[in-house]
């Protein structure tokens, strides 16, 4: 693209409104001060030891810090055209302290000592202010001090070093070859993030990590004018922890499914997914309606992560658990008496679901939660049974843990941290077997590819998904598209229709990108690993049959 067709396209984009379901945070920036070096650690941790000097002074027992600053770029196009370019960077410090037994919070952007020491007293106040309606005092499961230590996410090609216009080509690619294969509208996007956060406690941790995640998007359209229908696809890629090499779609990387269907593990390439995108949504115009009824399904992981993060990873959110997220998020079916009988049957005896923010190239994977803890991988469920749940500091205790599990976290230097789902991941079978494999064990069932539309209950129990793509199975054979296509169940039936997984080779992630919760809300990231899944004798509607 030449520069002055660029400038063109981007200036008539680049007042567009954003997505309302977009968060974006901080002041608009150009695109170089995206690259300009931030404060080395020695200067971070004169500042931290500012503010924890100034807490316990006050009279907190225990404070930690954060120095945080949050940078995203945001890139929309739609067909020939840019609609908006975000270049947006945040700043700040938050401060958390326990003062007679109490929490107390406070941040600023004046990240001067002065303003971090008045900031440190802020908090301090407000914990005494809370501790006159503390019923318990808050006990801190124990973590010793780390001293000095670095992270950062193992990237090959930092994502904000790529210019803007070789961004908006690749965008303006995906969208012609989709054009070119047969779509009437496509939209498409890229999603950067880079997290540089600096982490100070009471305790003697210093931590400095640098954090990288990025999400290539789009969402085909194909029209059928003279009958007023439409039908979508949108991309079979997943949000990672990765820099912008994850767009090489290196050969390797990429696995070979049924019917000219591509998986992609740590490599995506946006443009083949895009002329995919584009046939398939044109073969949706013509494909058969289901017949409700009950079948075997097979499961992509692009699929299953969804199902996954929606009835096992916000159930076994320990705070939704105890009830703390009711108001908002809602309760969870999981409650302490089923993982304390030591027997309930979350799934058959082939679900093994693993927590973790140590996998490599997920989106959950850091060196150390919010909290200063150093992250690991824990069970969840093992053999089908619920055995643990997902906890910070101050929630160990309930569960007789003597550790945190590391997964605490704030999405800005603004906000609080508490208890973010880790990844949350369902082991591959030990037995080799691929899609094909699968396949052909089933008489009657349907293959679903891709994350569509969901619903769930408050206490994540009886639920209903939708997909992308979904192909009848026929005595062992793909026998042509289905649409219309939802599966209708409820958690712990599901689970435990769990019959057969695909081995390692077949495994891949999910990922979300914006997962909400809390009040005021916050935003995280979260990666959730399968390989392709069956599950059987589950009932099937019909989303399009007219009442």
């Amino acid at each position: 693209m030449k520069r002055r067709d660029f400038m063109q396209m981007s200036g008539m984009g680049i007042g567009a409104m954003m997505l309302p379901q977009i968060p974006v945070t901080g002041s608009s920036i150009n695109e170089l001060q995206l690259l300009e070096p931030w404060i080395d650690a020695a200067a971070k941790k004169k500042l931290t030891e500012v503010a924890l000097n100034a807490a316990k002074s006050k009279g907190a027992s225990y404070t930690d810090v954060r120095i945080g600053r949050y940078l995203q770029q945001y890139l929309f196009t739609r067909e020939k055209q840019v609609q908006n370019i975000v270049n947006a960077e945040s700043y700040g410090i938050g401060i958390r302290v326990i003062a007679n037994g109490t929490w107390g919070f406070s941040a600023t952007s004046d990240v001067t000592p002065d303003g971090i020491a008045k900031c440190a007293e802020t908090a301090v106040a407000i914990a005494k202010a809370n501790s006159k309606f503390q019923k318990e005092p808050v006990e801190l499961a124990l973590q010793k001090g780390v001293g000095d230590k670095t992270w950062k996410t193992p990237i090959v090609k930092n994502a904000f070093e790529i210019p803007s216009r070789e961004k908006i080509d690749l965008l303006m690619n995906v969208n012609g070859k989709a054009m070119e294969n047969g779509a009437s509208f496509v939209t498409s996007n890229l999603f950067f993030v880079n997290e540089q956060k600096y982490f100070a406690s009471s305790d003697g941790s210093f931590i400095d990590q640098d954090i990288h995640r990025i999400w290539p998007t789009f969402t085909v359209t194909v029209t059928d004018k003279a009958a007023g229908k439409f039908k979508t696809r949108d991309a079979i890629s997943s949000p990672m922890g990765m820099g912008y090499e994850y767009l090489d779609g290196i050969a390797s990387e990429k696995i070979a499914g049924p019917n000219g269907l591509v998986g992609y593990r740590n490599s995506y390439d946006m443009v083949e997914d895009a002329i995919v995108a584009a046939k398939q949504a044109k073969e949706k115009m013509t494909a058969k309606s289901v017949q409700a009824g009950k079948y075997d399904l097979v499961l992509d992981p692009n699929h299953l992560g969804l199902t996954i993060h929606e009835s096992v990873g916000h159930p076994t959110e320990l705070d939704r658990v105890l009830g703390y997220e009711a108001n908002y998020a809602g309760t969870s079916f999981a409650t302490l008496d089923k993982w304390q009988s030591k027997n309930f049957a979350y799934g058959s005896k082939l679900v093994n679901i693993v927590a973790d923010k140590t996998q490599a190239h997920t989106l959950g994977a850091v060196g150390f939660d919010d909290e200063g803890v150093p992250c690991k991988e824990w069970d969840i469920i093992k053999d089908g049974i619920l055995v643990n749940y997902q906890a910070i500091r101050d929630q160990a205790k309930i569960i007789g843990e003597k550790e945190s599990h590391g997964c605490c976290y704030a999405d800005n230097w603004s906000s609080v941290q508490f208890q973010r789902m880790p990844n949350i991941s369902l082991k591959p079978g030990t037995e080799k077997r691929s899609v094909m494999d699968m396949i052909k064990g089933v008489e009657k069932g349907i293959y679903i590819i891709g994350r569509g539309s969901y619903s769930i209950d408050q206490q994540r129990y009886n639920f209903q998904f939708g997909g992308q793509v979904f192909y009848e199975i026929k005595n062992g054979e793909l026998a042509g598209m289905l649409d219309d296509v939802a599966y209708q169940s409820n958690t712990q039936e599901f689970w435990n229709s769990c019959t057969q997984l695909c081995d390692k080779d077949d495994y891949r992630t999910f990922g979300s990108f914006f997962d909400g919760k809390g009040q005021p809300g916050q935003v995280s990231a979260v990666s959730h690993g399968s390989s392709t899944t069956r599950f059987d004798g589950v009932n099937v509607i019909n989303t399009g049959r007219k009442i």
